[in-house]
């Protein structure tokens, strides 16, 4: 990484450089858990950062890349949101909300792939924050991103001013808000007088970027474990630093990564995008049965079992901390109860 050390007030600066629209509820807590750590034994300290706790119709990750996202989307005249992933998609329902919040309209595309289409979970408040929801076989990747812009180009030419899921925009754009919760933690651990052996997070994309590159801004020397919840037809080290590096840009930073400085990790993926892994399941069950901790059982649940598989495998020494950066995504699990809790 190139670039001086800075502190969070200096990180906090060059990300008010970017349009915002302040939405979250910010700063979110930083919590130790010592009964979880406990189940887990080898003396580390594990602490959790609550992004689960950023409002916006229950939170999540994406509350913070919205602050950006649609600061850049209304100063450039936008009147219209054009998204899409998958049917329970954190994004979509986050999105729905904000749009909600501050009166702009909706367009939803959601592929089906291997989820329902009855209104549970994150679908359902799709529909309550009054978002035009539309299902589609559009894999999500290139093909439903194609969609997307497809849609958009349709509204322009009927005389509106679509903002869509354009990834070389909108990826570092939403990147940058990670760099303040790096910034966040950085300052609550000082507090507290402790000092990171590692961070985990569920990403594969703007949430990670956002992460490796405030790492290396704030001058943390640990790993940050980019937990991989999806495989993407391209390499995603190299794609990470690239948006990181963008988000620096536009931050006005010098500061770049190399693909060295990703830890990106995808072999927690298996067995499959969208499906619960029993390591997953295991973490999952035991931090909600030790700490009353809901995570959800894709995304952050995989991320939870990296963790729990590295302070088993005594990757860390007694006295180390940890930090998990609880991306949200609860209201997922009530979609699927009997991928919660299987052979109930």
């Amino acid at each position: 990484m190139s670039g001086p050390k800075l502190t969070p007030a200096d990180v906090r600066a060059a990300a008010d450089r970017l349009p915002r629209v302040r939405l979250a509820h910010l700063p979110t807590p930083l919590e130790e858990l010592p009964r979880f750590a406990a189940k887990l034994g080898g003396g580390v300290r594990v602490f959790v950062k609550r992004d689960d706790c950023t409002g916006l119709v229950l939170g999540g990750n994406k509350a913070r890349h919205n602050e950006f996202l649609f600061g850049d989307a209304l100063a450039s005249g936008c009147d219209l949101f054009v998204w899409g992933a998958l049917v329970q998609s954190n994004n979509c329902r986050t999105t729905a909300a904000t749009c909600a919040k501050l009166g702009i309209e909706c367009r939803l595309y959601l592929s089906k792939a291997h989820q329902k289409t009855e209104p549970q979970g994150n679908l359902l408040i799709d529909y309550l924050v009054g978002a035009h929801v539309e299902f589609t076989d559009a894999k999500i990747g290139p093909e439903l991103n194609a969609l997307l812009a497809s849609k958009a180009d349709e509204f322009r030419r009927a005389g509106r001013k679509p903002y869509f899921w354009d990834p070389p925009r909108v990826v570092p754009q939403a990147a940058v808000s990670y760099t303040v919760c790096m910034a966040e933690i950085a300052e609550q651990l000082s507090a507290l007088g402790v000092k990171p052996s590692a961070f985990y997070v569920s990403s594969a994309g703007a949430t990670g970027a956002g992460v490796a590159l405030g790492k290396a801004l704030l001058g943390f020397e640990c790993p940050a474990r980019l937990i991989c919840p999806m495989p993407w037809p391209w390499h995603i080290p190299t794609r990470t630093a690239e948006d990181a590096n963008a988000a620096a840009e536009r931050m006005g930073l010098p500061h770049r990564l190399a693909v060295s400085d990703v830890d990106a990790d995808e072999s927690y993926i298996a067995p499959g995008y969208g499906l619960p892994s029993p390591a997953g399941q295991e973490a999952m069950h035991l931090l909600a049965s030790t700490e009353a901790i809901l995570t959800d059982h894709i995304y952050t649940a995989k991320a939870l079992a990296a963790l729990v598989a590295d302070v088993r495998a005594g990757k860390y020494p007694p006295g180390s901390s940890v930090v998990f950066i609880h991306t949200g995504g609860v209201p997922a699990i009530f979609a699927e109860p009997e991928k919660v809790l299987p052979g109930m």
